[in-house]
């Protein structure tokens, strides 16, 4: 008895055709070598395996092979924790992701996650038609979830840089940290125009000016690669296999709801959505992104996520996008209120509206029936299920991954690399905005003097990685500490720079005493928001959280004082401005704090410039550049310049 598997058959190709004519092995019900040679054959007539033919030869191909619960597995994307036991592969499942803060194991490796995703690529490559997957994770300011990862400013900082090119090189180094864990695809950029400070997802957002948002959309030829000049409009792109999946997030309004409230109503007319809220999903567009989200929020009391006219009407009939469309996590059972009340309904309203995948991460079983059901009742046309599995796999043949499925090491060293931390110091510094310099414009207080006997460093924020990378970090909603973050703090930059013989003493919350008595040159306060995401981050007072005043007032008011606001959007300074003597918006720096003592020294001058208008009351808000009432503490585009120094001695 001869056993031949069919790959050492396929192997022996040449050798086999010379002898398909043989009848039988004998009269034992064999295996005739003529069907071998036919199977082999019929897997030649495979266009979709081909990668000579068409991206759109193979999608066809491929779409006509496969049945309706390969279609519907394909539509489907579910988290990690759910897809062990051969989930993917019982159920076609198209995409695997980690939801925020989940991962293989703490601390996770490069090689952890890689083994991960093979195992999960290996199921889906078990099924008839081997349709591989894709993973994707929320890498909105670097690879934010994984440990030892590169952490840059989240985006509100990058809008203050006003640097598109530097935002690019972000794109390509988040891109390499994604690729080093084998992972292809990247929640990001969020192209939000957030119009008011009061909602928690605020510094997501690049600007509260759609003409800067379209400018930093930059980041996806980063992600992604420049797209080729004979490209059509509209059409997805990936470079290769140092590039991921990019997603421009949460089409549309999202930045525009009532009272800044997170996933609530935005109440504006088309040509206000169309002006203010659609540019950077023009930008996106144009660039190749490969997928675009929706958000939770409504638009004139309709839910996005059921919002035919603009998703099917507007963004892939009159914008002839031909990537894919994607749910936010769990996104179409926030269609009703309750959550989950008519999941039918829910069902129907998000796939009749145009969302080709579906983020649900646990109830996909639900999800399979449902979906089954609509469509053989004739409820949901095969036509429209086509078009969103058309739109997935034409994702997934552009970017290659038929042919290379599989993660590997040869990246792994592109995590948390020393140039990628100087990039992200670089975009630290100038991201900082420089709201006010001494107390009278002759006698400028920044640059601080590097040689002076003793100062005092003092604010919760000085020396927490946790605080001053904010939410989306390691876990969703942030983490506190310098234990699982590699970086440097605020407080350790300052060390790094001033003279070896300062004294340079720490203390969080100094009472009045402790400041007047130890004989101080100079303090430098950092305080802000202790870390949050999405609606947990929603906040109508916007008060700098305790003990931030209470370090501020006893600080400021003994010593010269340089104060630093770690935060994620403006917050309410005004009734201290008098007392500071220099005042910085540190925004949301990430984990390279050389950058913040870059500029306080004068290693490099202060650039950044507003991105978003600082206001004096939150009784103003919502107020925008160009509104009628428009009355700000610092307007939108202020900030303040200095010039790089040589050392400055304290005199």
């Amino acid at each position: 008895l001869l056993i031949f598997s069919y790959s050492t058959l396929k192997s022996l190709r040449f050798h086999l055709k010379f002898i398909s004519s043989v009848s039988a092995f004998g009269d034992d019900g064999f295996w005739l070598l003529t069907n071998w040679t036919g199977l082999l054959e019929a897997e030649d007539m495979m266009k979709y395996k081909n990668p000579k033919e068409s991206n759109e030869v193979r999608v066809e191909d491929l779409l006509n092979r496969m049945n309706l619960e390969e279609k519907i597995g394909q539509m489907l994307q579910i988290e990690r924790k759910c897809a062990s036991d051969n989930v993917v592969k019982n159920y076609f499942i198209g995409s695997v992701l980690s939801e925020g803060g989940s991962v293989p194991v703490p601390k996770a490796s490069a090689e952890n996650w890689i083994d991960m995703l093979n195992e999960f690529q290996k199921d889906a490559l078990s099924t008839r038609l081997g349709i591989p997957i894709f993973y994707g994770i929320d890498a909105i300011h670097g690879h934010n979830t994984v440990y030892n990862a590169t952490i840059f400013p989240h985006n509100i900082g990058l809008g203050a840089t006003r640097d598109p090119e530097l935002v690019k090189r972000i794109g390509a180094a988040t891109a390499l940290e994604v690729r080093a864990t084998g992972i292809q695809y990247a929640y990001a950029p969020c192209v939000a125009v957030c119009r008011d400070p009061r909602w928690g997802r605020c510094y997501e957002s690049y600007s509260e000016d759609p003409k800067v948002v379209q400018a930093m959309t930059e980041i996806i030829s980063g992600l992604q690669g420049d797209i080729p000049d004979n490209m059509l409009n509209g059409v997805p792109f990936i470079a290769g296999k140092e590039k991921v999946l990019a997603c421009a997030k949460h089409y549309v309004g999202d930045g525009g709801t009532i009272n800044g409230i997170d996933g609530s109503n935005t109440v504006i007319d088309r040509n206000g959505l169309m002006e203010i809220h659609m540019p950077g999903y023009l930008s996106a567009i144009s660039k190749g992104v490969a997928t675009v989200m929706l958000s939770y929020s409504s638009w004139n009391d309709v839910k996005m996520h059921a919002h035919h006219d603009l998703i099917t009407g507007f963004l892939k009939n009159t914008l002839h996008f031909q990537g894919f469309v994607i749910s936010d996590y769990e996104g179409i059972d926030r269609i009703t209120t309750p959550h989950r009340a008519d999941c039918t309904y829910s069902l129907k309203a998000g796939v009749s509206a145009g969302i080709d995948m579906f983020m649900v991460p646990k109830f996909y079983k639900e999800f399979i029936d449902g979906l089954t059901t609509l469509v053989k009742n004739e409820v949901i046309p095969m036509s429209r299920i086509d078009d969103a599995v058309r739109r997935i796999l034409r994702v997934k043949f552009m970017m290659g991954i038929f042919e290379n499925p599989f993660a590997d090491y040869s990246l792994v060293n592109y995590l948390g690399t020393k140039e990628h931390r100087e990039l992200a110091r670089e975009a630290v510094r100038k991201s900082m905005v420089l709201l006010k310099n001494g107390k009278s414009d002759e006698k400028p207080l920044l640059p601080l003097p590097k040689k002076a006997p003793k100062i005092l460093v003092a604010g919760s924020h000085a020396n927490n990685l946790g605080y001053q990378c904010g939410g989306w970090t390691i876990e969703w909603q942030g983490v506190s500490g310098n234990d699982i973050l590699e970086g440097t703090t605020i407080l350790d930059a300052i060390k790094n720079t001033v003279d070896p013989e300062t004294v340079v003493i720490y203390e969080e919350n100094p009472d009045i005493e402790f400041v007047k008595s130890n004989g101080f040159s100079y303090a430098i306060v950092v305080v802000g928001e202790k870390p949050y995401a999405e609606s947990h981050g929603d906040n109508m007072n916007l008060t700098i959280p305790n003990p931030g005043p209470e370090t501020i007032t006893n600080v400021c008011g003994a010593l010269e004082c340089a104060v630093v606001i770690i935060s994620g959007r403006p917050l309410v300074i005004e009734p201290y401005v008098g007392l500071m003597d220099a005042v910085v918006a540190g925004w949301l720096p990430g984990s390279e704090g050389q950058g913040v003592a870059d500029v306080l020294f004068g290693e490099y001058g202060f650039t950044g410039k507003l991105p978003i208008t600082w206001f004096k009351s939150v009784d103003q808000l919502p107020m925008n550049v160009g509104d009628a009432h428009y009355d700000p503490l610092f307007p939108f585009g202020f900030g303040l310049t200095t010039e790089p120094t040589k050392a400055i001695y304290f005199q």
